[in-house]
């Protein structure tokens, strides 16, 4: 309960910065503007749309969760904000749990909301691009079935900004926001890259230095596997992600590496002088 009204205020706090109007304004800018903007694939510019759009909102989403975790966590122990509160029967626990609650709260009417605004891009953006190189219109239930089909990304991209934010919420206990920005962000690029590297080294005959494949390994023992809640690319080319086959095993990835996070937070926030 305590976690909760602690939560509510984060999330409120989240949603009143500028960073959440800015982010909104700007992402979903892209979102609209992109609908007609060509991207010369021959009839198919829908499956790039879906592509960018999935990228574009999972990005400033996270932007927005690196921005807050900083803001109510890093701040408030900086500013000895958080030593008034937790003179209050509240334990350093909950404290952290709340706020990585508040931030996941407010980052998802970010993310519902463009979300939203992607999904109706999906559905208009087919009968554009049909009516604009055939001359025909769409069926309605084509136009549902394309807007279906990105529904798992969405939540795919969300499983992706809740582990980026468990990290950051951790590093925000002991490091300031710029700090926090360039490692979560570093975190952000090596969790998507380390599996083409480890890939590449595993490969047979490969010429990848011992030392690269090395490091490639580590990061992909250590850091998350970021490439796994991807699913732009299949996603542009058609393909269908199943929700009980690759959906569900992708959440219980995300619940255990977001709770392993919370639990070195914790660790972190535990010894940290306050005063």
């Amino acid at each position: 309960m305590k976690s909760l009204t602690i939560a509510l205020a984060t999330a409120k706090e989240a949603i009143r910065q500028p960073a959440f109007f800015v982010m909104a304004a700007f992402a979903g800018g892209l979102l609209l503007v992109t609908i007609w903007v060509s991207y010369f694939t021959f009839g198919e510019d829908i499956k790039m749309y879906k592509d960018t759009g999935l990228t574009t909102i999972s990005f400033f989403c996270m932007l927005l969760a690196l921005l807050t975790a900083s803001s109510t966590v890093a701040d408030e122990i900086e500013g000895k904000t958080a030593i008034t509160l937790l003179s209050k029967p509240i334990n350093r626990r909950q404290f952290i749990f709340g706020k990585f609650l508040g931030i996941e709260l407010g980052v998802l009417a970010l993310y519902l909301l463009l979300g939203s605004l992607f999904a109706a891009g999906v559905f208009y953006k087919y009968e554009y691009d049909l009516r604009e190189s055939a001359g025909g219109l769409a069926e309605r239930a084509k136009q549902w079935e394309q807007v279906r089909q990105v529904l798992p990304g969405l939540v795919l991209g969300f499983m992706e900004v809740t582990v980026l934010t468990s990290i950051s919420v951790a590093i925000s206990t002991r490091l300031p926001m710029l700090a926090n920005l360039v490692v979560c962000i570093l975190i952000f690029f090596l969790g998507h890259l380390s599996p083409v590297l480890v890939e590449a080294a595993n490969a047979e005959n490969s010429q990848v230095n011992e030392l690269v494949g090395f490091m490639a390994k580590l990061f992909g023992f250590v850091l998350p596997g970021l490439e796994f809640f991807n699913a732009g690319p299949s996603i542009s080319t058609g393909a269908v992600i199943p929700w009980v086959d690759y959906v569900l095993p992708a959440l219980g990835y995300c619940v255990m590496y977001s709770g392993a996070a919370l639990l070195f937070a914790f660790l972190l926030f535990e010894d940290r002088d306050l005063a």
